[in-house]
């Protein structure tokens, strides 16, 4: 590589392609980050579509993937795939050590601007920025076609960077996402802790508040649900409002409920496929 700050510490070889681990010193979050890439057989002849994978609470850039299956379909269909870390992470930064939604592993893809996270979690212009120009600038990726999905804490992250940025990614899914976050009791003590009070400055990180500023009719938003799910019964997640919001606005939204499945990555497993087929029409066509 030809930036001494990005450092392999693992590659494997996955379906015709190849799986690594990278880490690298973030301008961004101020500390090292890591992120991990497959890149499809595809890419060892031309540069390919990239899809940017968003994980969820308390998990890394290992949980998408070692568990979801996704490279089978990136191989099948010819796209890279990212899944960076949720949050920073390392001596010097920040964390609650009594909570597991808060700090770190619960970056929830935010600029925080309350002291002391505001120093390093800086996770949403990380997604945003700094991580598509770093694999732009060392891996065979076509910047221009590129969408965005995640789980949970990482599906709100994918609504909310996908429908700020519809100049970057042309595609946007997510499963089982947070879709509501102030109106929800993870949202809210997230963005009380990283942005302060003020409810007004909550809105540039919630789903359901930003399509109706920025509904996009020629883009298809599909968004997978299981009915079994116990944080949708504690009304974590609430498809319901973004769903509600989206007609309101003329977004559309293919919002799917998949009976008796629960929140975990058999889950994620389990419609990853055709979330990557549904990322793939559009970023090949």
């Amino acid at each position: 590589m030809p930036d001494s700050s990005l450092f392999r510490l693992s590659v494997s070889r996955c379906f015709g392609g190849t799986v690594a681990v990278y880490h690298h010193t973030s301008r961004e979050c101020r500390c090292d980050m890591r992120f991990s890439i497959y890149l499809p057989p595809q890419a060892e002849r031309e540069p390919v579509p990239v899809l940017y994978y968003l994980s969820g609470l308390t998990c890394t850039e290992e949980n998408f993937t070692t568990k979801a299956g996704a490279q089978r379909y990136a191989a099948e269909y010819g796209l890279a795939l990212v899944a960076p870390d949720t949050s920073p992470r390392g001596e010097g930064v920040p964390d609650d050590p009594n909570a597991w939604d808060f700090g770190m592993g619960a970056g929830f893809y935010v600029d925080a601007t309350i002291a002391p996270w505001d120093r390093h979690y800086r996770t949403y212009s990380y997604v945003v920025t700094e991580l598509p120009e770093l694999v732009a600038a060392h891996f065979p990726i076509r910047g221009d076609r590129a969408g965005i999905c995640g789980h949970s804490m990482g599906g709100h992250g994918a609504l909310v960077c996908g429908l700020r940025h519809r100049d970057r990614y042309r595609s946007i899914s997510a499963l089982a996402p947070i879709a509501a976050p102030m109106q929800c009791p993870w949202g809210e003590k997230a963005f009380t802790g990283y942005l302060g009070d003020d409810r007004t400055a909550w809105q540039a990180y919630d789903a359901t508040a930003l399509v109706a500023t920025h509904a996009d009719p020629s883009r298809i938003l599909l968004v997978d649900v299981g009915t079994a799910d116990p944080f949708l019964a504690q009304g974590q997640l609430l498809p319901e409002v973004f769903a509600a919001a989206c007609q309101a606005a003329g977004q559309p939204l293919t919002l799917r409920r998949q009976s008796d499945y629960d929140h975990g990555y058999y889950f994620v497993a389990t419609f990853i496929g055709d979330h990557i087929r549904h990322h793939a029409a559009v970023l090949h066509g």
